[in-house]
Parts: structure tokens; sequence; C-alpha cells
């Protein structure tokens, strides 16, 4: 076939305007940014749908040989999802590497990835991209092995290699198991002290690292680019009403996020999912924010997240003309959007107060009252409550007087919270 180069910084963009919808050909040029290519030619044009074998015609891909040729490159980059044939087409005709725009994301992830389980989701995205494209760049897989105590039907090169793609796949998965006990066992013991979790959720690039930073005097690294931090980081800080909460910063998201990262990442999108409360992070700058703002949502009920309260919070006002940092309210006048600057950070001050008000708000305590066959309800009752009081009843059940958050007031193991409780 050809041989593959070990560097990639050269790349030639293939962005191509299909009718039936498009990526953002500047978020694909950060993209290639963030993974460390130096984009030499952008290839534009314009389809109704792609073509079935190349996904771009037989004239601009004849227009790409000669862009590859002339800017000496190193690497193509499409803006599209290729599928297996498509990009093994296009490589056995070019003659040259070419990688789809999810096999960028999944090259940006495993640059980033810095812990361990960190490594392990991007080592499981990357194994089940690659499952389906394990025939790219080989010349080898129809041949049969053979020789004495290998003779019969024997095996081809390619069934022997998905079967050691699916071996490591499944150790991966077995591993990523025991980081999300771990997690959970983590996530159960914080909600035993009765300390709130905070989650920081947004489109990437919209600050939220830096607002992490800012809220609880952490030194994670953030930076102007796509993905700067990948490892979720957990931190505790206290609020102006002496309450101690705890924040997760995860990873950011992107248009049409690859499934297969979503599936992967599921483990470090929990402390999103087990979330009291999600700060989605907006940046205020961002011509296209209501288009990012809808991405988030559609990940979060992917994840099962989307039915969590959130508080959006707008950030980098610092690049709006004359904008003043402020809290709007809704008609009950609780805080739904703040309007922050995390770098310079202007109304830092006014978030801080929004989320005391938020977590003085839900708490209320009451005196339940639980029979002797309810000892599944107490135990959930002292999982999710501050239990300040218990006393035994005449007839063997409990008397608690509880503090508990008002999203626990529905049903409760299987039974009615406010049937309960003494009002």
């Amino acid at each position: 076939m050809f041989d593959r180069p070990e560097s990639g910084e050269r790349a030639v963009l293939v962005h191509i305007n299909l009718y039936r919808g498009q990526e953002d050909l500047n978020e694909l040029k950060e993209l290639a940014k963030s993974a460390g290519a130096e984009v030499v030619y952008v290839l534009t044009g314009s389809r109704k749908y792609p073509d079935a074998k190349y996904f771009i015609g037989s004239g601009k891909l004849q227009e790409l040989k000669t862009v590859i040729e002339e800017t000496e490159a190193d690497l193509v980059l499409f803006n599209h999802v290729l599928t297996p044939s498509q990009e093994r087409n296009l490589e056995a005709a070019l003659e040259f590497r070419v990688v789809d725009r999810n096999g960028l994301i999944l090259d940006i992830f495993a640059l980033r990835a810095k812990s361990y389980d960190g490594k392990l989701q991007v080592e499981l995205a990357q194994l089940n991209h690659l499952s389906s494209r394990l025939t790219r760049g080989w010349t080898h897989l129809d041949r049969q092995k053979g020789g004495i105590g290998m003779r019969g039907t024997g095996e081809t090169q390619l069934e022997d290699d998905r079967r050691q793609v699916s071996a490591r796949i499944k150790l991966v998965q077995s591993r990523l198991e025991k980081v999300v006990k771990q997690r959970h066992q983590g996530r159960a013991r914080r909600k035993r002290s009765e300390i709130p979790g905070l989650s920081l959720v947004g489109y990437t690039n919209a600050g939220k690292s830096t607002l992490f930073n800012s809220l609880t005097g952490a030194d994670i690294y953030a930076a102007d680019q796509l993905f700067a931090t990948l490892d979720p980081t957990l931190r505790r800080f206290k609020l102006p009403n002496a309450a101690e909460v705890v924040l997760a910063d995860t990873v950011g998201f992107i248009r049409h996020l690859p499934h297969e990262l979503v599936a992967a990442f599921k483990s470090t999108l929990q402390e999103a999912t087990e979330a009291d409360l999600l700060l989605h992070i907006i940046d205020a700058n961002d011509e296209y924010r209501a288009e990012t703002i809808a991405e988030v949502n559609r990940v979060l009920k992917e994840i099962g997240a989307d039915t969590n309260p959130q508080l959006e919070v707008f950030n980098k006002i610092d690049l709006l003309d004359n904008f003043v940092p402020h809290i709007d309210r809704n008609e009950q006048g609780v805080p739904i959007r703040v309007w922050v600057s995390a770098k310079t950070g202007a109304g830092m001050d006014l978030l801080l107060r929004a989320l005391a008000e938020i977590f003085s708000a839900t708490k209320i305590t009451r005196l339940c009252h639980l029979l002797p066959s309810q000892g599944d309800v107490r135990a959930k009752l002292f999982s999710v409550a501050n239990i300040m009081q218990e006393d035994f009843t005449e007839q063997g059940g409990w008397d608690l007087l509880v503090e508990i958050d008002q999203q626990f007031m529905g049903v409760l193991g299987g039974v009615n919270v406010e049937e309960i409780i003494e009002q």
C-alpha cells in the first residue's frame, strides 16, 4: 500500500458543503490547531450528498491530489465522518494518509489524556473506532497461516487482528468498570457527608477550566484551544453562606461528538449525571451560542443528565461592549443565569451568591414517620438527607427529623416522601 508518515503537522483540510447539513469549517481549523497541525490549504466544495466511494467526486479527488503535491502536506483532514470503505478508498487513490473528523477528535483526546482512567477511556474509544477499520493500509489480510501444526482452514490475518482488538477492548472495559466503581464509591461518600456536588458542563473552549480555577483556587491547565483539559478534576470550596460544595470539571462537548467518545467517557461524565446542580458554561461572545447550547443539552440527554437542575453561566462578557455582570432570575426569584468573566473576575461574586441562594433555598427541615417495614426508605433518607434526630416509635418504626433537598420530595424507595412527612 504505502508508508504512513510519522509526522502529521502539515495538513490539507477538506470541507464539503452538503445541502442536508454541514460541519463548521472554523471548528475544523481549531481542531487541527489543537492536534498540532499546520493548515497549508483548505479545499472546499458543494454536493447534494456524499459520493459513496470517495465522499468527494472524481474531479475534486483529482484536485486534492494536485493540492497534496503542491503543498507537500503530511496528511488530509476531512471535516466529515467517513465510512471505513470511503477512508480506505481515499487512501488507496491518493496514496496518502487520510483522517476523518472522528479520527481527528480521537487523536486530540489521546494527546490530552493524562490520568489513568482518561487514557483508558481514550484507548477504548480508539479501539472501537479501529475495529471497523482494520482493513486500512494492509496488504496481507487475505493470507492464510500455514506450516506444520497450522494446516487446515487456517485463520486470516484480519481475523487475528479482530480477535486481538476484541480481547483488548474487553480488558480495557474491565479496567474501566473498576474505575467507575471507585468513582461511584467516592460520590456515595460525598452524599453521606451531605456535600452537594456541582458539575461544570459546556461546549469546549467556553472557559470551564478558567472558571473552575477562579472558583476553587486550583491551577489546572487552561488554554484558548479545543479540549485543553480532558481529565476530570474535583475540588471542594465554600460558598458565602459557609456551605461546602464539590465542583467537578468535565470534558468539553463539541458538535456531533463521536458516539464512541460519549460511550467511552460515560464514567467521566457520570459526575454530571449525579450532580446536584449543573453549571452550564456558555461563551457569551459566541455568535453561534444558541447552537452550542442545544448541542450540550443533546449530549446531556444522551448520558441521562438532561433532567438535572441547571444554572447557566454566560462567560467571557469582557469581550462584549459595555456589558455589566448581573443575575437573571425566574418568576419565583430563583437565579437561572449569571453573566461573568472568569478571566477578569467580573461577576464571580454574583455567581457565588447565586449558588448560595440556590442551595440554601432547596433545603427544608421536616419530621418523617416510618413504619417498621420501611427500613429501605430509612436507609435511602440516610444517603440523601441530613438526619438531625432519630427516635424509635412504640410500633418499632422511626421518627426522623431530616434536612432534605426539595429535589428528593418525590418518590423515594417506592414511597411518596410527602406521605411520610408531618406537614
